[in-house]
């Protein structure tokens, strides 16, 4: 019955949906043309997008080392150069733009791979696009270059960007290499697309290598997830050709790629992947085109932060390509190679460790023996996948007779299933001695099958995922950010929510997220004053848990993970998680503001209270508005900051506003066993539909509710 509501809802959006879409939205970003800007030159890029980007002023790159700016449109004879558009007047008519010409300017010592970005206009921040930056010159394909006869010619080194743009698309590059040369062909496509808010097929390529009379001498297809990573050597010189198409012939205009070929060395993982910071450690490279002796000296900085990072290791007297390494405090432990096989030859270690290993060869299980005490727990995490490696994880605890106490293949991070894996709570029922066990999944193993093994006893803590990754904000108008909690280890405290680096004229009224609730929220409120601008903030939980008696309490903070909302086949909603959640301060959109009869509201259990809401539409706007106090979508919750036991009583509440009507209400009870709660802080919320699955969702001032002792 929940599927058949579920494909109802869906269809009766499908039919009506057109009826009662928004007329304005943020823009949301679909690809980037190229999508590859080459490191110590400013080059020119086509952003896409779904929606309004007319009047974008600003554009945030992630990372260091590169910078964007919008290119404003072409003059006319005569025409003079248009006010920065932060300095307009408000509600100027602008064309809507579809397309935005951009510039992107990427230092000589910037880091290689892909950026994230994101552009600000006066209809509020878009969603994420990707940039790859590269070391070598951009050749950008050509319309005709769908068969050998027309391959465009690509001289080496160079990184070729295409779309595979329709059904049955084929684009040819040639090329001429000498006698003995090594290449290697290294795709961006589908990696690049996973944050694209609208793209719900992704490219799935595949590339070959022919001669001149169209032999194929080399094919790949997945190497890094759905992206294929091709080496060669060509032993004759000559003229030669690479094929780019999707291994099923689909296509689709915003499937764009990146190809870097080059005859570098391409090191695809590193031996250790963990370092400890301030120590320089030995690492052995792998990959393609690699020195006789493929190691290297390497020091992590003093100062870097515990996590994944992507570096570029020393190589004689240039870095190599980014390679992805781990940070760690943990005491280091190296394995002891080849003798660790057996449970009976188990390599002993002391908790904490953080182990370094590698799945040399097929059929390889390596084995660590560890002591612990009745009740005592402990994690084992694996970073394998995460950090490029080949290995796909599979760990287990076992005791002396091999019995499993505790096993896990893919483990859930945020809101994904990842390939490493995670025993994140283990407890010891008996003293004594325990077993980790760790191989790959299928048995495979070589000298790219390296991974990171933390050990760990665990202690109170928790996760904080943000949804979404951006607030859209008017002046004189409030917009909500849902904080959701995950509780690890045993912690059940309350959570307290700040917020840092919001735009000029913008202030928080920062929520907590209580003990026997899931979700918290922040109401940004935006001055009648408050200037065009925009600003990525941090999100920060703050949170006290009890210890042993004599121990002072532990205190525990944590920044928030922004998550992007992606739209799914079929009218789901999905999340992956990006770098940045950006506030911005635009133009007045479908609702000017939204008022609350009253916004403190005191209940005693069994007791209802009303609160009249008033929108104020702006002129023209007459779609269906949708009110409500929980953030949902086809009966999924995806924030709710409602006390426990204050439900929203949506029989005797008037929510959906049809026909430009401008007044409803919204209806809280609490239940009769509601226990007693201060303050706590609820959004009221007027959702407008944007699509199928997206909403764009305007909000009241802070409403506080109390739940008083009977």
């Amino acid at each position: 019955m929940t599927r058949l509501k579920i494909v109802l809802s869906v269809s009766l959006m499908l039919c009506c949906g057109s009826a009662a879409l928004a007329q304005k939205s943020y823009p949301m970003v679909m690809s980037l043309h190229p999508v590859a800007a080459q490191t110590g030159q400013t080059s020119e890029h086509e952003v896409t997008a779904r929606y309004d980007m007319s009047g974008a002023y600003q554009i945030f790159v992630t990372g260091q080392g590169v910078t964007g700016e919008v290119v404003p449109p072409e003059m006319k004879p005569g025409e003079q150069p248009a006010k920065p558009e932060a300095e307009k007047k408000p509600g100027k008519k602008r064309p809507p733009a579809a397309k935005l010409k951009v510039k992107f300017t990427v230092a000589p010592d910037a880091l290689p791979g892909v950026r994230e970005f994101r552009i600000a206009t006066p209809q509020g921040a878009s969603t994420i696009g990707q940039l790859v930056v590269v070391k070598d010159p951009v050749v950008v394909e050509k319309d005709a270059n769908d068969s050998r006869m027309t391959a465009l010619e690509v001289a080496l080194p160079a990184t070729v960007c295409g779309t595979i743009e329709k059904a049955e698309d084929v684009d040819w590059y040639k090329f001429k290499v000498e006698a003995g040369t090594s290449l290697s062909f290294l795709v961006q496509s589908s990696r690049i697309q996973n944050k694209i808010h609208d793209l719900q097929a992704h490219s799935d390529p595949i590339i070959t290598v022919r001669n001149a009379s169209g032999t194929t001498l080399a094919q790949a297809d997945n190497e890094y997830y759905a992206d294929p990573c091709l080496r060669y050597r060509f032993e004759q010189a000559g003229e030669y050709f690479l094929e780019v198409r999707d291994v099923r012939y689909h296509g689709n205009a915003d499937w764009r790629y990146s190809i870097e070929i080059n005859s570098r060395p391409l090191v695809t993982q590193v031996f250790p992947l963990a370092l400890t910071p301030g120590t320089e450690s030995k690492l052995d490279l792998i990959g393609f085109q690699l020195p006789a002796q493929p190691v290297t000296q390497f020091k992590v900085p003093m100062e870097t932060p515990e996590g994944p990072m992507s570096v570029g290791v020393p190589m004689g007297d240039q870095l190599s390509n980014p390679v992805s390494l781990f940070a760690s405090t943990l005491p280091p432990v190296s394995e002891a190679a080849g003798e660790n096989n057996t449970p009976e030859k188990a390599q002993p270690i002391t908790v904490p460790a953080g182990i370094s290993g590698r799945i040399e060869i097929e059929a390889d299980i390596d084995y660590y023996s560890f002591e612990a005490k009745k009740g005592e727990t402990f994690a084992v995490e694996v970073l394998a996948r995460r950090l490029q490696s080949t290995m796909d994880s599979l760990v287990r605890i076992t005791n002396e007779k091999s019995v499993s106490h505790a096993e896990n293949d893919d483990a859930r991070v945020g809101r994904l299933t990842i390939s490493d894996s995670w025993i994140e709570t283990w407890t010891a029922h008996a003293d004594g001695k325990f077993y980790i066990e760790i191989r790959d999944l299928h048995l495979r193993g070589g000298p790219e099958y390296v991974y990171f093994l933390k050990v760990t006893r665990t202690q109170p803590t928790f996760e904080l995922l943000l949804d979404s990754d951006k607030t859209i904000l008017m002046p004189g108008t409030n917009g909500t950010i849902y904080t959701r909690v995950e509780r690890k280890h045993g912690f059940v405290g309350e959570v307290q929510l700040s917020v840092e680096g919001l735009p000029p004229g913008v202030t928080a009224t920062c929520g907590r997220i209580l003990a026997t609730g899931n979700d918290g929220c922040i109401v940004l409120q935006a001055a009648a004053n408050a200037a065009m601008a925009a600003s990525n903030i941090r999100v920060i939980g703050t949170a006290t848990h009890p210890q042993a008696e004599g121990q002072p309490p532990l205190t525990i903070t944590q920044v928030a993970n922004p998550l992007q909302e992606i739209y799914f086949p079929g009218g789901g909603r999905g999340h992956y998680p990006v770098t940045t959640h950006t506030v911005s301060v635009g133009e007045p959109l479908d609702i000017v503001s939204v008022k609350l009869s009253t916004t403190d509201i005191s209940l005693k259990p069994g007791e209802s209270q009303k609160i009249d809401v008033t929108i104020v539409r702006a002129e023209g706007f007459t779609q269906n508005i949708t009110l409500d106090v929980i953030y949902r979508h086809l009966g999924s919750i995806f924030g709710d900051s409602l006390p426990k036991g204050v439900t929203l009583d949506e029989k005797n509440s008037q929510t959906l506003l049809t026909g430009g009507q401008s007044t409803g209400s919204i209806v809280l009870v609490a239940a009769k066993d509601a226990p007693p709660v201060e303050k706590q802080l609820v959004s009221v919320m007027a959702n407008v539909s944007l699509n199928f699955v997206m909403k764009l969702t305007y909000s009241a001032e802070p409403l506080t509710v109390t739940v008083v002792k009977p």
